[in-house]
This record gives C-alpha cells, structure tokens and sequence, in this order.
C-alpha cells in the first residue's frame, strides 16, 4: 500500500471536506435569511426614497426640520421604554425555546410586556410634560410642542413593535417580521402619507401617518408572535416564576449599549437643534436619511450573522468563525462599494431631488458614505464583541468615541455649520470601526482581510469611472432621475462582471455556485409547477 493509500493520509482530506462541507452550510443559511431581509430593506429604501422626494417638496426643509427634531425625543425616550429588552428577546425567546422551557418563557414575556406597559407610560407622560420645555428652550422651535401628541403615540407603538419584532427573530422567523414591518408597514405609510399631505394635513399629516402605520403593524406583530408562540408558553396561570436574574444583567448591558449608540447616532442632530437654524436641520437630515442606505448590505448580513457568532464562539470553532468573516465582510465590500460611488460622484443631483434648498446638503452627503465606507469596511465588528460575550470591550470603545463626538461636534459646529457636524460624524464613525476591529484581532485572533482584496481593486476602479463617465454623459440634460438610475446600473454592472472574472477565491466561488443551484433549483420548480 502507497503512501497516499494509507488512512492517515486520507484523514487531512476528510477534515477538509468537512470543513468546506461545514462553511457551505453556514454561508447557505446566513445567505437564506439575510436576503429575505435585504430584499425588504431595499423595497423600503427605494419606495422611502421616493416618497421621501414627494415629502421634502410638499413639506419642506423648515418643517422636515422640526419633524428630525422631533424623532431625537422619540429615540431618546425610546431608549428606555423598551429597557433593553427587544434586543434580550432575540437571545431568550431562541434559548428557552429550543430548549422546551415554556414556563420561562411565559414568565419572560410577562415581565417584559409589564415593566414596558410601565415604562412606556411614564416616559410618555414625561415627553408630553416636559416636551414643550424642551421644544422652546433646547430646540428654539415652539412649533414642535404642537407636534408631541403625536410622537408620544409613535413612541409607545413603536416600542411593542421592536419588541415583538425582534420576539419573531427569537423564533427564527425574520422573513416574517420583514414581510410585516416592510412589505406591508412601509406601503401603508407612504399610503396614509400621500392622502393625508395631498389633503393639506402637513406635518401633522405626515407624522399621522406614521402613527396609524405602526399601529397596524404592532397588531399584526401581536398574530403573529401569538401564534409562533408554544401553546403550554400561552397559558394563564397565576403562579408565573421570576425573570431569572441573566436576563436581567443582560437587558441592562443592552440598555448601556443602546444608550451610547443613540448619542453616536443622535448628538450631531441635537448639538444642530441647539446651534443652527432649522432649515438646515432639516437639509442634514434627509443627507443623513440617504447615507443610511450605504450600510444595507452590512445590516442584511449582521441580521443572521450575529446569532451564528454566538454559536461558533461558544463550540470554540474559531477557525470557521475567521473564514465566514473574511467572506461576508469582502462580499459585504464588494456590495456596498458601487453605492458608495455612486452616491458620492452624484451628490449634488441625489439632494436636488428633495428641492433646490436641499442641494446644499451635498458635501454632508459625501462625507456620511465615506464614513459609512468605513463601517461597511471592517464588517461585523461590533457584533464579534457582542455576541462572544465582550461587551464590556464594545462599551468601551462606544464610550471613547462618544465622548470625541460631542467634542468634535460642539467644536466644529459654530464655524463650519453643518459641514463641519458632518466631518466630526465621520470622523466618529471612522474611529469607533477602528478601534472595534482591533479589539477584535486582539481578543478573537481574527481579521476580515487577506491578499485576494487586491482583487477587487480593478473592478472598483472600473465602476467610479463609470459612475463618472454617466455623470460627464447625462449630467448636461439635467434629468437627475435618469442620471441616477444609469450610474447605479452601469457602476454595479461593471463591477460585478469583472469581479466575477479576477476578484473572486474558491470561498467566493462556493457562494457563486451554491446561488446558481438556488436558482436554477428555483426555475426548475417554476417550470414543473407551469
């Protein structure tokens, strides 16, 4: 018998097999469920988008303004209505579950619907008694305590809403809460948006609109987790155990969490209701709305990905954790970068959409994608802390940048305006990525780069020269829609080709064939059921 007949010979190819056996069962399962809420994100981009064009001209940059100011009190008091315990639901609801421990549960969606029932109703009263204080003396704006009724509504719907909605995810069913919270939550608002504005309502109209939205979002969430819920989990009883102390620690480790990504995300709009007028609040924000859709791929990925996080750290399979992160987050690249391009090369006409006024927002613009470039370059560092159980090194980090970005902020914002909130935004971002993926090669020995990223140099190069080349073509007729739609095309068309022929490995090249089978699977059922 030869050498490589021998069994130990054949034990290192067994290994690899099983490993590559292994990644591919990963990456189908990540691919399956983030698409599902990667599809509802980009419905809900594309039709806010437009509907936010149609708001921007009916409303204007004054009220946008106040309606952006009055959404920093929502996610402010929206912080601790829930307590931490949306985000607790995702990790619980699937532990107790799978492990048929319904009276724990039970207990656990009693607790939490009571101390949030409390909490939202305290927190209510509190932004309707001391709203219009700090309407007239933080903001400058009186016209916003007409408003606070309203965001008081949204604020408590939409608290049980991000509750039962992540109670879904618990389940393992994200399809469903994106086919609830997108396909049908997102069309019922721009719905109730359009009647209610084409009828002169305004921004009572608008915020209106919101409020009757969610609600029926919220009912249909109740059906939903109602059902998914085991039936011995459904019972009434009166001796209902206590919510153990773990989950307690860890909706308040949440809850510190929570508190440092609003004032990350939030204090440039209210260092910018303190110091400048409100119309360029208003411009600000619909830049910041738009920079919100950069980061899709990465949020479509981190939706699945953060789960198998936990799963891998806990079986010590390090290894396949690294690989999964170096494939996802170049994928997460490779995705993000032409709607980076775009967006940056086409600035200009993507603010004109919303109004003239709105144009001066175009540098805000570009300097939130570079950041958000920078966040989508690193991948899911945050949750690599969170879900393997380094959260007191996430909040650290969150800590430093937090306190850099009040600083920056009030530093630039008297000399330079909104342009310089935006530089002290990206800077914040730029940083907080930094340090959260060195803190991840120093704790998990893992890094999302290797030398087959130089691969996706040329098709980078290609795509911003093409959204460069649409832009020297089409920019002249001045039809920004059409502009727009032909660089994303041709900037995802060029760049996908020719990664398809030098930028991808044989991990690339599994994920490539695994959604052609998906596919032609897909067309063959269609064609038999025909």
């Amino acid at each position: 018998m030869t050498t490589l007949d021998s069994p130990l010979a054949a034990v290192p190819q067994r290994s690899a097999e099983l490993a590559a056996a292994r990644f591919r069962s990963e990456i189908a399962h990540i691919s399956r469920h983030s698409a599902a809420f990667f599809m509802g994100t980009l419905f809900t981009a594309v039709a806010g988008y437009l509907f936010k064009i149609y708001v921007a001209r009916v409303l204007g940059a004054g009220a946008l303004g106040i309606y952006a100011l009055g959404m920093t009190l929502v996610g402010f008091f929206g912080l601790f209505n829930g307590l931490g315990l949306p985000q607790t639901a995702v990790r619980f609801v699937a532990a107790y579950s799978a492990k048929h421990q319904y009276g724990a549960l039970r207990a656990f969606f009693r607790h939490a619907l009571g101390l949030m029932a409390i909490a939202n109703f305290v927190l209510a009263c509190g932004l309707l008694v001391f709203g219009p204080w700090l309407a007239r003396s933080l903001y400058h704006s009186a016209d916003l305590a007409r408003y606070l009724n309203l965001f008081a509504c949204l604020l408590v719907l939409s608290g049980f809403a991000t509750f039962l909605g992540q109670v879904l995810a618990g389940y393992k069913d994200v399809t469903l809460r994106t086919v609830i919270t997108n396909f049908v939550g997102s069309p019922l608002n721009i719905i109730f948006g359009i009647i209610l504005l084409a009828g002169g309502a305004g921004l009572w109209g608008y915020v209106f609109a919101q409020v009757a939205s969610v609600a029926i979002v919220l009912g249909l969430l109740v059906v939903a987790a109602w059902r998914l819920t085991p039936s011995a989990a459904r019972e009434l009883s009166s001796e209902t155990p206590r919510m153990e102390p773990e989950v307690l620690w860890f909706s308040a480790a949440v809850l510190g969490v929570s508190l440092l990504e609003f004032l990350l995300g939030q204090a440039d709009k209210i260092i910018l209701g303190i110091f400048v007028d409100i119309r360029q609040v208003g411009i600000y924000a619909v830049a910041g709305s738009l920079v919100g859709f950069v980061p899709v791929a990465l949020q479509s990925v981190n939706q699945i990905f953060s789960p198998t996080i936990a799963d891998l750290h806990a079986r010590g399979e390090r290894a396949l954790l690294g690989r999964l992160f170096q494939t996802l987050t170049k994928w997460i690249i490779g995705l993000t970068l032409p709607l980076a391009f775009v967006m940056m090369v086409d600035a200009k006409p993507l603010m004109g959409l919303f109004g003239a006024a709105f144009e001066a927002g175009w540098l805000v613009l570009i300097l939130g994608t570079l950041g958000q470039l920078v966040n989508a370059g690193v991948g899911s560092v945050g949750f690599l802390l969170l879900m393997s159980g380094n959260q007191r090194r996430l909040i650290r980090v969150q800590t430093m940048t937090a306190i850099f970005m009040v600083v920056a902020t009030v530093t630039l914002v008297r000399p330079f305006g909104i342009i310089g909130v935006a530089v002290a935004a990206a800077l914040t971002n730029a940083i907080t990525n930094y340090l959260c993926l060195r803190e991840v090669k120093s704790v998990l020995q893992i890094s999302p780069y290797n030398r087959t990223y130089v691969r996706l140099l040329l098709p980078s190069a290609a795509s911003i020269a093409a959204a460069l080349g649409i832009r020297m073509w089409l920019g002249a007729a001045r039809i920004e829609w059409l502009q727009i739609a032909a660089s994303l095309a041709v900037a995802y068309g060029t760049f996908c080709v020719l990664a398809l022929i030098v930028g991808l490995d044989a991990d690339d090249r599994m994920i490539v064939d695994a959604v052609q089978r998906r596919l032609l699977g897909s067309r063959r059922k269609t064609w038999m059921l025909s």
